[in-house]
């Protein structure tokens, strides 16, 4: 069913303006920017959901594209009863997508410019953190004397101290476990191939070095830090461990729980103990402080309300 538009103003471009566009480039070239594989299958989703509904048939009708399809897309979004979060995600795919047009000089302007987006409505993160217990059963759940075991509490504790994602614990090589100013670090690849070095944390070096110590492969320095145990496809071992992997063959089965939550945790864990929000952003490797105060629940601790403060 073609979507009815709300009225707008547009002009069509003069005979000049449109031959002096480029070709508009193939969106393949767009989503080849997009480091991240999650980010660019999500994405690669959402464009051909707002191609769909627009009826767009080739590249060339991306010009055709108005502020109004926009603002009725976002409509019909909001009429399926999307949540914000994902609304505003499908609006930052296109507007991303446009801005790349633009600068390929194939379209003249980007058409999601000034729609506005849904509010999320709050300022805590939804991704729920585990308890001090629930974090020291966790890391106490994988079996010490097995070289399974002691991967998976070497990747637990990687996770559960510092605050990295699952791609980030994938990517991590044996020597990006480095020394720096004589102080053990983790040099972390993260989003947009931005690179920070964080602080090891103790117990977590040592479960890293039993786990290197039991695996045997602590000398090969460019080689993945942590591997496969079992491989019944290739039976190659010496690969990466896929981030689809450290969620379902770890994370889960010992915690019941995603990935991300073990992110919360520590983001959470390092703001309840009076770590600076600042520091915490670098370390979490957020672009904007915004996105770390989602994790800033200090001002929603039950203990602190004034419930407990009244007596009669």
């Amino acid at each position: 069913m073609t979507p009815t538009l709300p009225a707008t103003t547009s002009r069509k471009l003069t005979n000049k303006e449109f031959h002096v566009l480029a070709d508009v480039p193939p969106e393949l070239e767009w989503f080849a920017n997009l480091t991240n594989a999650k980010t660019r299958r999500a994405y690669k989703n959402d464009i051909q959901e707002f191609s769909q509904f627009v009826g767009l048939a080739k590249p060339q009708d991306m010009r055709s594209v108005t502020r109004a399809h926009v603002i009725a897309w976002r409509k019909e979004l909001e009429a399926r009863e999307l949540a914000p979060s994902t609304i505003r995600r499908k609006l930052s795919a296109l507007a991303s997508l446009f801005d790349h047009l633009c600068e390929s000089n194939a379209v003249t302007h980007n058409p999601v410019s000034g729609v506005e987006r849904p509010k999320l409505g709050t300022n805590e993160g939804l991704t729920p953190a585990i308890s001090d217990k629930q974090a020291r059963d966790l890391l106490e759940g994988p079996d010490e004397k097995t070289m399974k075991g002691k991967r998976d509490r070497a990747i637990l504790a990687t996770l559960l101290y510092h605050g990295i994602r699952r791609e980030e614990v994938a990517n991590l090589k044996v020597k990006d476990v480095e020394l720096r100013k004589g102080v053990p670090h983790l040099r972390i690849f993260g989003k947009g191939n931005k690179i920070r070095h964080i602080p090891l944390h103790p117990q977590a070096g040592r479960l890293i070095d039993e786990y290197l110590e039991e695996a045997e492969h602590g000398i090969e320095a460019k080689g993945p830090l942590f591997r496969p145990v079992t491989n019944n496809v290739t039976g190659k071992l010496s690969k990466a461990l896929h981030p689809d992997s450290i969620y379902h063959a770890i994370v889960k089965p010992y915690g019941g729980i995603g990935v991300h939550s073990l992110r919360a945790t520590a983001a959470t864990n390092a703001l309840d103990h009076q770590s600076d929000i600042a520091e915490v952003q670098k370390w979490l490797g957020h672009a904007n402080i915004s996105t770390t105060r989602l994790y800033d629940r200090r001002k929603s601790r039950p203990e602190d309300s004034p419930t407990f403060r009244v007596k009669y």
